[in-house]
C-alpha cells in the first residue's frame, strides 16, 4: 500500500520556497539600490518670506535704538544735571528730591558718581563723532526727536559704552582718528572695547611729551571731560611727586595723581611758589578737621581756585578767622580759647 506523502515535508518545502522567494526579493531590492554615497536626499524647503519695506524700516529703527541706548542715557544724565542749555546755568532737575547729583544718581539709577560721569563723557565723545564725520539725521519717535545714528561708507558707529570710554582721554580731533583706526583694525566692523583701548594707548604713547614739572611747582588742573577730575577743573595744586607721565599734586581738598595732559603750568616765580606752598599748608591743616562747617569749606574751596599767587587782605582775614575758630594758626600751633 503506498505510503501517504509526509505533511512535514510539504510544510518544509513550502517554508523553503517562501524563504527562497523572500531572499530573492531582498537581493533584487538591494541590487536595484543606488550607491549610498551618491544617493539623493530630498529635503522639503520652508519658504521664508522677505521682509516688507515697513518691516525693514522697523528693524533698522529698533537696531538703532539698541545701539544708541548708552548715548541716550549719557545725554539724559547730562540734561538732568546741567539742563538743556548748560550755558544758561544748572537747572538741577533733581533738586526737589536730592541735594546732590551724585546722591540722585545713586538712589534713582544705582550709578556711582564715576559711572554717571563716564556715561556723560561717553555721550560727549559720541556727539563729537556724529558732528565731525558721522552723519546725524532727525527722526520722530513716540516721545521726542532723537538723532538717528547712521553709517556712511566705512564710517562705523560705536554701539556700547565700552567702545567709547577709552576715547574720553583724547582730544576731540584725535578721538575721531583713533576711532577710524580701530574700525580699520576690526576689518571694517564695529571694534571691541579692547581694540579701541589698544589704539588709544598707542596713540598716547606716540604723542606723549616729556614730563618737565618739578617738585614744588604750582600748576592748574584741566578737567577736559575726564570724569575722575570732575569738580577739580581750575583748581591749583602743588606738585609733590613727578612720575614719567603724571604728577601727584596737593590741592585744597586732597591729593590727586593727574596725567600731564590734564595739567597746566602757572609759571610762578620760585618765591611765588613758596608763598603758594604756605597757603596750601594752611588750607590742608584746616580741611582735615571733622567739624569744619560748610561756610568754612566754601572759603577753602575759593582759595583753592585762586588764579594768582597771593591772598587779598579780605581773604587773609577770612582764613585767619577760620584758623582761630578751629584752633590752628600759621605755625600749626593750637590757639588757646579763653
Amino acid at each position: 500500500m503506498p505510503k501517504p506523502p509526509s505533511r512535514q515535508n510539504k510544510a518544509t518545502s513550502a517554508t523553503s520556497n517562501n524563504s527562497t522567494s523572500a531572499a530573492s526579493s531582498a537581493n533584487k531590492d538591494i541590487s536595484q539600490q543606488e550607491d549610498p554615497g551618491s544617493a539623493t536626499i530630498t529635503v522639503t524647503a520652508v519658504e521664508v518670506p522677505e521682509l516688507t519695506e515697513q518691516e525693514q524700516s522697523d528693524r533698522l529703527h529698533l537696531e538703532r535704538k539698541v545701539e544708541r541706548a548708552f548715548f541716550e542715557a549719557g545725554k539724559a544724565l547730562s540734561e538732568l544735571r546741567d539742563g538743556l542749555r548748560p550755558a544758561v546755568g544748572d537747572r538741577k532737575l533733581y533738586r526737589s528730591t536730592h541735594k546732590t547729583f551724585e546722591e540722585y544718581c545713586k538712589q534713582r539709577f544705582g550709578y556711582t558718581r564715576i559711572a554717571a560721569s563716564y556715561k556723560i563723557a561717553a555721550a560727549t565723545v559720541m556727539d563729537n563723532l556724529l558732528t565731525n564725520g558721522l552723519q546725524k539725521e532727525e527722526i520722530a519717535t513716540d516721545e521726542l526727536q532723537t538723532p538717528k545714528m547712521l553709517t556712511n561708507g566705512l564710517q562705523i558707529l560705536p554701539n556700547n559704552e565700552r567702545q567709547v570710554r577709552p576715547l574720553v582721554s583724547l582730544e576731540p580731533e584725535v578721538q575721531r582718528e583713533a576711532w577710524q583706526k580701530a574700525v580699520e583694525e576690526a576689518g571694517g566692523k564695529v571694534p571691541s572695547g579692547r581694540i579701541v583701548k589698544d589704539v588709544v594707548q598707542r596713540t598716547i604713547e606716540r604723542t606723549r611729551v616729556p614730563n618737565t614739572y618739578q617738585l614744588g611747582e604750582v600748576c592748574q588742573i584741566l578737567a577736559k571731560d575726564n570724569p575722575e577730575l570732575r569738580g577739580k577743573g581750575g583748581c591749583w595744586g602743588i606738585v609733590n611727586h613727578v612720575g614719567e607721565f603724571s604728577c601727584t599734586v596737593t590741592t585744597w581738598d586732597g591729593e590727586y595723581t593727574v596725567r600731564i595732559a590734564h595739567l597746566k603750568p602757572l609759571n610762578y616765580l620760585p618765591a611765588e611758589c613758596q608763598q603758594m606752598q604756605l597757603i596750601s599748608d594752611r588750607i590742608n591743616r584746616l580741611r582735615d578737621n571733622e567739624n569744619l562747617e560748610e561756610a568754612a569749606r566754601a572759603v577753602l574751596k575759593h582759595l583753592g581756585e585762586l588764579k594768582r599767587p597771593y591772598l587779598t587782605a579780605v581773604e587773609e582775614k577770612l582764613l585767619s578767622v577760620i584758623e582761630q575758630e578751629y584752633g590752628v594758626n600759621e605755625g600749626n600751633e593750637p590757639i588757646a580759647h579763653s
